[in-house]
């Protein structure tokens, strides 16, 4: 049954009532004040961190009744329960209170000797002060990957800040989990991916508890655009669930063979959905049973790429990309701490410079999934999917003129920006230095303005990335405490837990609290402009996942039509005649003569609008065609031509026009043979 977060009751513990109990008796901590305004909560636990921000977060909408605030399309909240349990430590809250929370991992007492993914990931040898609260001499830190970022209550000031979207991908990888050497539960991923998100909604019910009941807390897990809208407009957090895990549905592919099946993926669909996950990955750093990654570069692609054979049975496979999109160079930096788990006498093979783009990408298990998420009005994050996945998850949603497309943190090819947007898509750039952030936004800024959108960003926190670092105390332009918030509600000083006080200026951005801090360094480095389009992305965000919602697959007026061509190839066992290529199946095709000038016409019985066709060619595709519409079937109009196909599946966008014939007009084939289609569709939007 799908659970109902804005409206979900669940008895306090003992433990939570007394800590309630003991706040109240105690007084409220430094960073709260008496209750008396609604954004400060009744009842912090004591001892807690503090806030540091005054001023009410705003609510309400811009004159245009749209939503305002910053998005995070892409954080891990809950990854402290991912990879067998003991990778990154310490939670983001716990009813035992703050000291339980931020505490270390076991094995990195005394000294972090043992902290091996540490010195895996970050260079070293992991060593560092294990110590969390009260003192948090070493951690978290900018460059620490394995400590948690996201205790509640950084959150919490991150929303205070001017946030209003969070997307917390629930992660895990089953083989980082089952080659770590410490962990406490199943390596299963999906028992993982469920963990997360019980423990998400657990959160929900704590910050509940300290403003009085359920419902009345800023943490709103919400599972539909408008349920969404409703908790910003109330100046509140929107908390969306999403999925980024490598084995989606138990769909590993092991020596190229798939490990699931299309009932395994409806289900596993319908399982998420109903957990209130709205946004998911399909693939996760390596090659599954849906589709191929894009790599991983220098060391740390090698090691994937170990991992990578310890799952699948096989290595990367790489090809010369056919276009001017390709995916991460892998290079051949060594990896040996990795490489050792490999078996005796293999070893990771070399690539050419030129053969840049995975092999592997959308299968057919993986447009099922695709198609799955449209029917549930879902939305697909395409980083991390190799460019053959993405060309043809693309092609999909352009065929089917379907919006839910996100980009959460700067890992699809950039030149797949305006097609994204094209189709209503969202995009958000990882949390990179406030100079490379700035000339990131700067780059595509004109993209933004043509089609009206905002911006976001991706944290990744506790995503093993690493987050910007501190810029220096002594740099001409640093961040000035106190600030004021983007939209000026709020001031914001130094940020206080335990015995330490984070700067930005000289601490990077260490956690989450530090967020705000790292828009105004944006600000200050790259100007209000940016901040301005990051303070849109809640408008934009919405507006993706609200036209998902309220997408309908458009009728297909060519299905069963009449149709005619100007040749058939002649074949004694089958047909290819022009009826197959409107029959609505997806395994017959109508195939012609093997010259150039060829056409395919389908009658549409009566005049209608036309202004979207699509084209799915089988490997006989044409370089150079045209789109032509008739109200007689004589005379003929070019609505829509290219000179560069390649093949695939193709969509023809104009300005709807009255036709009752439809035709494709081959002028120059792309291979030796005719020109061959699986399907052609004709629908009026």
């Amino acid at each position: 049954m799908t659970r109902q977060p804005l409206h979900r009751r669940r008895p306090l513990t003992v433990l939570s009532l007394l800590l309630v109990v003991l706040a109240m008796a105690l007084g409220p901590t430094p960073s709260s004040a008496a209750g008396t305004d609604w954004w400060d909560p009744t009842a912090r636990p004591a001892p807690d961190s503090r806030i540091n921000v005054t001023g009410e977060p705003f609510k309400g909408t811009g004159p245009q009744g749209e939503v305002r605030g910053f998005v995070d399309a892409h954080n891990h909240i809950m990854a402290n329960e991912a990879f067998g349990g003991r990778l990154i430590c310490g939670k983001p809250f716990s009813e035992a209170g703050i000291a339980d929370a931020l505490k270390d991992c076991p094995e990195h007492y005394p000294d972090g000797s043992l902290a091996i993914f540490d010195f895996i990931t970050n260079g070293g040898d992991g060593r560092h002060d294990p110590d969390g609260w009260p003192t948090f001499a070493d951690w978290p830190a900018h460059d620490s990957l394995t400590h948690q970022q996201n205790y509640y209550a950084w959150v919490e000031r991150a929303w205070r800040g001017g946030q209003r979207v969070l997307v917390n991908d629930l992660v895990t990888n089953g083989v980082i989990c089952s080659v770590y050497p410490f962990k406490d539960r199943s390596c299963d991923e999906m028992t993982s991916i469920r963990l997360q998100a019980k423990l998400t909604y657990d959160m929900q019910d704590y910050v509940d508890a300290m403003y009085g009941g359920p419902g009345k807390g800023w943490f709103r897990i919400v599972t539909d655009s408008a349920q969404a809208r409703d908790v910003i407009e109330q100046g509140k957090l929107a908390v969306v669930l999403g999925v980024e895990t490598s084995e989606p549905f138990g769909c590993k592919q092991v020596l190229d063979i798939a490990q699931c099946d299309k009932d395994d993926i409806d289900a596993g669909l319908d399982e998420l959905y109903d957990l209130g996950v709205r946004s998911m990955f399909l693939c996760h750093k390596f090659d599954n049973a849906l589709c191929g990654v894009r790599f991983d570069e220098g060391t740390l692609g090698t090691a994937i790429n170990v991992g990578q054979f310890l799952s699948t049975g096989t290595f990367w496979q790489t090809e010369k990309c056919t276009g001017p999109q390709h995916d991460n160079p892998i290079g051949g930096a060594s990896a040996p701490n990795a490489e050792k788990e490999l078996p005796a006498g293999v070893d990771v093979p070399e690539y050419d410079e030129d053969a840049q783009c995975n092999k592997r990408g959308l299968t057919d298990l993986g447009e099922h999934a695709v198609r799955g998420l449209m029917e549930r009005g879902m939305m697909l994050e395409i980083d991390h999917m190799s460019v053959k996945a993405t060309g043809r998850a693309l092609d999909l949603f352009e065929a089917e003129s379907y919006p839910g497309v996100i980009s959460s943190h700067s890992w699809m090819d950039l030149n797949w920006t305006e097609r994204v947007y094209r189709l209503g898509g969202f995009i958000a750039q990882y949390m990179h230095g406030s100079e490379q952030f700035g000339a990131e936004a700067e780059r595509t800024k004109a993209l933004r303005d043509k089609y009206d959108v905002g911006y976001g960003y991706g944290t990744d926190m506790n995503g093993v990335g690493g987050w910007p670092a501190p810029r220096g105390a002594d740099t001409s332009d640093p961040v000035r405490y106190p600030f004021r918030s983007a939209d000026g509600t709020a001031v914001l000083d130094r940020q206080t837990t335990g015995q330490r006080t984070w700067d930005i200026n000289t601490d990077g951005a260490a956690h989450y609290g530090l967020v705000p801090d790292w828009i105004e360094d944006i600000r200050l480095v790259a100007g209000q402009g940016v901040v301005d389009d990051l303070f849109r992305g809640a408008e934009s965000y919405l507006g993706t996942w609200g036209a998902s919602e309220r997408h309908e697959a458009a009728v297909n007026l060519a299905k069963d039509a009449p149709a005619t061509a100007s040749s058939s190839e002649s074949n004694p066992f089958t047909s290819y005649a022009p009826g197959r290529a409107v029959d609505g199946k997806g395994d017959t095709r109508w195939a012609s003569d093997w010259s150039d000038d060829q056409w395919l016409r389908v009658d549409l019985g009566t005049t209608r609008t036309v202004g979207r066709v699509t084209l799915d060619w089988e490997r006989a595709f044409a370089k150079s065609y045209r789109v032509e519409v008739s109200a007689d079937g004589t005379n003929w109009r070019s609505v829509w031509s290219t000179t560069a196909g390649d093949g695939g599946l193709d969509t023809a966008l104009f300005s709807g026009v009255p036709a009752r014939y439809v035709r494709v007009h081959g002028l120059e084939r792309g291979t030796d043979w005719g020109y061959s289609l699986y399907e052609m569709g004709v629908h009026s939007r």
